[in-house]
């Protein structure tokens, strides 16, 4: 469960987070939604501890991640390319991650067979290193990594980013399936309202730091209210 309190971030005169109260539930896939500057990214970025905030606090399972690091062993993000080592091949990076995470070469390779429809044989077994692949093959490699490990939170931002629509469909699958099977919370931010609304299980509307609308979304319930919002903003 996430909660936030009270959480303010400025930059200058410009407001990117202003959140006096809200709540993740466990198990829910929520989704966040707003224009450029709405503050998406900003608010993941102090749910990490990437970024202080002016006031406030986040705890992740009730842990502070500015006070602890055990929030990270149950937590797998993926927000830039910054999260990757692109000087690795795609096979090493994961070997590296096994390693540091206690998992033999086998247990890596049997998760990573997991992962083969979103890799869509682009990936594994192309001798490239991740700084020489496409943009969105970097972004399937990150979101694999952020799902590698099981964790009970995920947290994406703009996963669909640079992804071809048949990806982004896969990708879709890939989350409901994970969040189905092993019960973790999933947080996406994206500019793509139709495939968030296909995914998510609550929806949240951020503008200019703001959660506007807090919005069920059980079948899309969501849907015509936040197009109706994007048509007339």
């Amino acid at each position: 469960m996430i909660t936030i309190s009270n959480l303010k971030k400025a930059f200058g005169s410009t407001v990117a987070c202003d959140i006096e109260k809200f709540q993740v539930n466990d198990g829910e896939i929520l989704g966040l939604v707003g224009n450029n500057g709405a503050g998406k990214t900003t608010l993941f970025r102090m749910l990490l501890d990437l970024l202080k905030p002016d006031e406030g606090e986040v705890a992740l399972d009730g842990i502070s991640p500015a006070l602890s690091e055990k929030w990270k062993n149950t937590t797998g993000a993926f927000i830039d390319e910054g999260f990757l080592i692109d000087f690795l091949t795609p096979e090493e990076y994961f070997s590296f991650i096994g390693k540091i995470t206690d998992m033999t070469q086998e247990q890596v390779d049997d998760r990573l067979k997991q992962f083969e429809r979103l890799a869509a044989g682009e990936i594994f077994g192309q001798k490239k290193l991740i700084r020489n692949l496409s943009a969105g093959n970097k972004q399937k490699v990150g979101i694999i990594s952020a799902l590698f490990n099981s964790p009970k939170l995920v947290i994406l931002d703009e996963p669909f980013n640079f992804l071809d629509p048949s990806s982004q469909n896969t990708l879709k699958h890939v989350l409901t399936e994970y969040a189905q099977q092993t019960g973790a919370t999933i947080l996406v931010s994206s500019h793509n309202l139709a495939h968030t609304i296909d995914i998510s299980t609550r929806i949240a509307l951020l503008e200019k730091g703001r959660i506007v609308r807090d919005l069920p979304n059980a079948d899309g319930s969501a849907r015509a209210e936040l197009e109706n919002y994007f048509e007339t903003e």
